[in-house]
């Protein structure tokens, strides 16, 4: 009995110092249930992208995209300077004295990323273009609707694969904000754009169960598939 109680003190002390590590030398890296990790990991399951404000403000201060993904990292996220109010959030990631702001509007599949402000200010980009730098590690993010008209369009434009579709929006991909509408319900509408074939082609895009799911295709194109 007295060798079974102190095999127990053995293994609590263990098992604290192993949660001491994992939470002081571990914390962005895993423990998916530490808040601030939570918060990081539902910015990194969202295309993070950069308005073309942000992108100005970055090449003033010498910064890339490596540097916004380093604060995800590595980053403590600042509660207390976060919006975590509502249904659209912002919140405060800090690292080495940069403060970015990373939203999560509501049902999008978007993450903004702007430098410095207040939080509790920031608004959805209505305007301009934004670079993506992130998308989320899964290779069956984009599918089609499966309705006749974007069938018919995929055909007309030749692109049948989903796969391929999504290749082609990482190589070339933008959000054209002046075409997205965050504010409808249920469901925010995206305008995204990318190149095939020399032309440009949009694409209403909505997140429907962590996928994008396109709702209807934009192009120049003689065939009509109304």
């Amino acid at each position: 009995m007295e060798n079974w109680g102190r095999r127990l003190k053995y293994y609590g002390f263990g098992f604290g110092l192993g949660l001491v590590f994992i939470f002081f030398f571990f914390r962005n890296r895993g423990c998916s249930w530490l808040p601030s990790n939570r918060v990081k990991n539902a910015i990194l399951e969202r295309l993070i992208v950069l308005p073309e404000n942000t992108v100005e403000k970055m090449n003033d201060k010498g910064l890339s995209s490596d540097h916004v993904i380093a604060v995800l990292n590595d980053g403590d996220v600042l509660f207390n300077d976060s919006d975590k109010d509502g249904d659209s959030k912002a919140y405060v990631i800090e690292k080495e004295g940069k403060k970015y702001i990373f939203t999560l509007p509501y049902e999008s599949f978007i993450s903004e990323v702007f430098i410095g402000g207040d939080a509790t200010k920031v608004e959805n980009t209505t305007k301009g273009m934004a670079e993506v730098i992130h998308y989320p590690a899964d290779e069956n993010l984009v599918y089609p609707d499966s309705s006749s008209i974007v069938t018919c369009q995929q055909e007309a434009l030749g692109l049948i694969s989903a796969k391929e579709i999504f290749k082609k929006i990482k190589e070339t991909g933008k959000i054209d904000f002046s075409k997205s509408d965050l504010s409808i319900r249920p469901k925010p509408e995206h305008y995204v754009i990318f190149q095939h074939n020399k032309e440009e082609i949009g694409a209403t895009v909505i997140w429907y169960k962590n996928k994008l799911n396109i709702i209807s295709f934009h192009y120049a194109s003689d065939k009509n598939c109304e």
